[in-house]
């Protein structure tokens, strides 16, 4: 076997097998002890966030550590942060598509998922931080007569109606993709209830040339749209902190930058779901080694825009004389959180450079084991974007630190176990590759042979 389709399927592969180790998890494969364990771990984190947001609604924002100088702390940071994460996944796919690259139909579907679930977790944040989250109707972009909301000149505005089209897209751009497995599923589903629901699901697909040929020319048009609209979202995130006048903020390079940094930490957290569910539903003969291989390039082209975007970010300081720009960066080396910046600085620039070296790269821990770190290193970036220039404004009576609160942390571990029980209820219920596109890649390496 060789050419593009090599080391992606098994030698013997046919498809009927790939179609069963996709599809048994589901219908034949019953969930075991472990997978209850999580489920039920998730479920109780779940539970943690739930109570935060719950006593959020009692007593105020006044139980997180905001103040007067820092007004967004965690909340607006894990919004970013969740954002980046969710933002890569239908990019991840479209871009993948209209490139035709083989490696893409063993990751796609759950790329797709993780940006449902990852961008409606992120949406929670600004509705919560409002305070009043009953007005969160003031952020879309309705008509209104009388000129009072919304207010058309503030990027958060703009963020909810980019966010909330991505969203609706990005949900029609998975289920368009997953009807032809839809149909698989009820056609192998052995009782009735499931025949109906997924049959209902699919749209009453049959396969025919017809449907293949409409199915293929809206799929790959929306995957067009998908592109510039990943970009234009991102970048206006990045303009609610360039717009302003604040010292590192007002910079130039931060929506390309935001946009860079959603896909690092989009693709890296891919890279850890597809370990997960290699693992969990057993689908190493369709996940191989070579997927994280060719995954691992992408997370190392993103650590290296990272270096150009902080390089710039210094340099500009530097190169601009402005005492305020070039004081903020030797804060960033010298303040009080100073630590955290060089712990980021190690986790999203010097952990990936070990990707550089093939045999790194196939060897799916150290992989997954980076990405991790990545993910903390952006985390870590979200947040020092924040409380950096927040606490150490233009005027030094204004200074301040910020030092999160025990319902801070809550509400963020309570996300991520919700994340993570989405995706374990995910796994049990729809398929997690798409099995029409391992028909495909089968073919191709037919033809190949």
């Amino acid at each position: 076997m060789s050419g593009a389709t090599e080391g992606l399927l098994p030698e013997d592969a046919s498809y009927g097998s790939l179609v069963g180790t996709v599809a048994d998890p589901l219908l034949r494969r019953k969930a075991g002890r472990l997978y209850w364990g999580f489920f039920a771990a998730a479920g109780l984190g779940t539970l943690v966030m739930v109570v935060s947001i719950a006593w959020l609604f009692i007593e105020g924002i006044g139980i997180w550590g905001v103040n007067t100088n820092v007004v967004w702390g965690f909340a607006i940071a894990n919004f970013v942060w969740w954002l980046g994460i969710g933002h890569a996944g239908t990019f991840i796919s479209a871009a993948l598509l209209l490139t035709r690259q083989p490696w893409r139909a063993a990751i796609n579907r759950f790329a797709e998922v993780m940006t449902l679930f990852a961008g409606s977790i992120a949406g929670l944040f600004p509705i919560l931080h409002l305070g009043r989250p009953y007005r969160a109707y003031w952020l879309l972009p309705y008509p209104n007569t009388m000129d009072l909301w919304p207010q058309w000149r503030s990027a958060l505005v703009w963020d909810c109606a980019a966010i909330s089209t991505y969203l609706i897209f990005s949900l029609l751009f998975w289920w368009i993709g997953l009807i032809p497995d839809l149909a698989t599923i009820r056609d192998r589903a052995q009782t009735r209830a499931r025949q109906m629901i997924y049959g209902a699901l699919a749209l009453g697909w049959r396969g025919s040339a017809r449907h293949w040929h409409l199915h293929d020319v809206l799929y790959r048009t929306m995957a067009a749209m998908a592109l510039p609209l990943v970009v234009s979202v991102h970048s206006v995130v990045g303009m609610d902190f360039a717009a302003s006048l604040m010292p590192g903020w007002q910079e130039t390079i931060f929506p390309p930058y935001f946009v860079a940094g959603a896909l690092f930490s989009g693709f890296g957290m891919v890279v850890v779901v597809a370990a997960i569910m290699r693992r969990g539903l057993g689908l190493e003969d369709v996940v191989t080694p070579r997927h994280f291989d060719a995954m691992a390039k992408i997370v190392l082209a993103g650590s290296v825009a990272l270096w150009l975007a902080y390089g710039t970010e210094w340099f500009n300081a530097w190169y601009s004389g402005d005492p305020l720009e070039r004081a903020h960066v030797a804060h960033l080396f010298t303040g009080p959180y100073a630590p955290a910046y060089l712990l980021q600085l190690f986790c999203n620039l010097v952990a990936p450079q070990l990707l550089w070296f093939p045999s790194m790269r196939r060897r799916i821990w150290v992989v997954v084991t980076v990405t991790l770190v990545l993910q903390l290193g952006m985390w870590l970036e979200r947040i020092l974007i924040i409380v950096n220039t927040l606490t150490h404004g233009q005027l030094p009576t204004t200074w301040a630190l910020y030092v999160p609160t025990i319902w801070d942390w809550m509400l963020l571990g309570g996300t991520i176990a919700f994340f993570v029980l989405l995706f374990l209820c995910f796994a049990r219920l729809l398929p997690a590759v798409a099995m029409h596109d391992l028909g495909k890649l089968l073919h191709e390496r037919r033809t190949e042979g």
